[in-house]
């Protein structure tokens, strides 16, 4: 990424197409997908400032702030102890500031990048297809420990789906309840605490659907886990009436037995500025934002070894 451009590293931008329904990566720019569209539909998030290179400190705020990233290795700012010494990793982690290289992998796109906190290696395959009125975007990920030692990690998928009122989140009928990671101005109450779904049980005694989306003028911004997960709850949806789709999100929930949702209607970032609103569907192999927080959901990378895991976002036209 250093000594190149913007409009240099749009040129490397990477589209996948099918039909009606293409997805554009940024490789220079934390191999991000900026963009997923069904017709004349954008199904994530725009961008809160313009696309830049970014620093190995910045906030995640002080980006974009749009599309979709990968987390690792952790998602909130924290220090870790290692083999090798304590290890600082930044806020969202190292892979989205980064440059990714992409290639051709047996008829499908493959990128690769390697975190500079931890020696970890990431590479995402993506495939696209299309049936009928239908679509199917499946990601495989591959992770690497590049060094000689025990590497600590933990990974989270970011894909913010652009939201606005009307839409709706779907959960399998085996989660009733989830755990609070934090909550804008703790409408929903203190980090830890749990909520049931989908009405949860506000301080104030009154309550809050949390499966529909809300009006950017809400002020929400509501980080949650659900998990550990059941095999055969694998899924989650958000459906979007308003662009004719409902998108599905699937994953090996014995490989990422954890699902976090971002339920954000301008309620972040903080300050002056544009704000998200937006609807986070993201596998997870942890139900806490922070490495340093361990438990029986904590994972360490043996040298040289490498383990994967999928991820389906099926796009259904309603």
């Amino acid at each position: 990424m250093q000594g190149r451009g913007v409009a240099e590293a749009e040129k490397e931008n990477v589209l996948i197409r099918a039909g009606d329904c293409s997805v554009t990566i940024l490789p220079q720019f934390g191999g991000k997908i900026a963009s997923i569209r069904v017709r004349n539909h954008e199904l994530l998030q725009a961008p809160l400032a313009p696309i830049a290179p970014r620093t190995p400190n910045m906030p995640f705020d002080a980006a974009d702030a749009s599309g979709w990233d990968e987390c690792l290795p952790s998602v909130a700012a924290c220090t870790v102890p290692t083999a090798a010494g304590s290890a600082d990793i930044p806020d969202h982690g190292d892979l989205w500031r980064v440059a990714w290289d992409s290639f051709d992998s047996n008829g499908a796109v493959s990128l690769k990048a390697s975190c500079f906190s931890l020696p970890l290696t990431l590479e995402r395959t993506f495939t696209l297809q299309e049936s009928g009125s239908n679509w199917q975007l499946a990601l495989h990920y591959k992770l690497t420990n590049t060094s000689a030692h025990a590497v600590p990690w933990s990974w989270a998928a970011h894909p913010l789906f652009a939201a606005e009122p009307g839409d709706s989140i779907e959960l399998p009928a085996s989660i009733r309840s989830l755990r609070l990671e934090g909550s804008a101005a703790n409408r929903l109450g203190m980090g830890g605490d749990r909520m049931d779904w989908p009405i949860a049980k506000l301080p104030a005694g009154d309550t809050s659907d949390l499966s529909v989306a809300y009006q950017s003028e809400s002020g929400y911004g509501d980080k949650l886990f659900a998990g550990p997960l059941a095999p055969d709850a694998n899924w989650c949806a958000l459906r979007r009436p308003g662009a004719g789709v409902r998108i599905r999100v699937s994953f090996d929930a014995r490989a990422t037995p954890y699902l976090g949702l971002w339920l954000c209607y301008g309620g972040w970032p903080d300050g002056p500025g544009p704000k998200q609103n937006c609807v986070a569907l993201e596998p997870a192999t942890a139900p806490v934002d922070s490495l340093a927080l361990t438990g029986p959901w904590s994972r360490s990378l043996a040298p040289g070894k490498s383990c994967s895991w999928p991820m389906t976002v099926a796009l259904e036209s309603l």
